[in-house]
């Protein structure tokens, strides 16, 4: 039998920090260089504020996979579900290559798992599948 699977990813990230501040530099830049209005430029960084908001709070998410249950947690929210209650998991692959992980559970009910806290696919249908759960695999579904 497997051991425990642990998963965990921080909000703050060295990757996160660095194209926030290209962003601002070349906002900047525009400003002085340019000559820009500054209220557009204002307006340009906007969608910019939740990855500053993250890189200040630094929200942890991360997924626990044990003999028996699963958990999962993604800032505040947190959820479980034990092993016997699930019947299968689902991965589909969007169009944009992102994978995301719903447990169908023997009653029929249905639990997206955040796409936050999730561990590289292929490693956690590893996981799943040395702890006896069947993974379907489901490529470029829209929904």
């Amino acid at each position: 039998m497997a051991g425990d699977f642990g998963f965990t990813r921080d909000g703050r990230s060295t990757r996160t920090a660095i194209i926030v501040t290209c962003i601002y530099a070349v906002l900047v830049t525009a400003i002085v260089l340019v000559d820009a209005a500054w209220w557009l430029m204002a307006l340009l960084a906007l969608p910019t504020l939740p990855a500053l908001y993250d890189l200040w709070r630094n929200p942890s998410a991360g997924v626990r996979l044990s003999k028996d249950r699963l958990e999962w947690h993604t800032g505040t929210r947190k959820g479980a579900l034990e092993l016997a209650e699930i019947d299968y998991m689902r991965f589909d692959t969007r169009f944009d290559f992102s994978v995301r992980v719903t447990a169908i559970l023997t009653n029929d009910k249905r639990i997206r798992l955040p796409d936050e806290a999730m561990p590289a696919h292929k490693t956690f249908e590893a996981e799943l599948t040395a702890r006896g759960i069947r993974v379907d695999r489901h490529h470029f579904v829209v929904f």
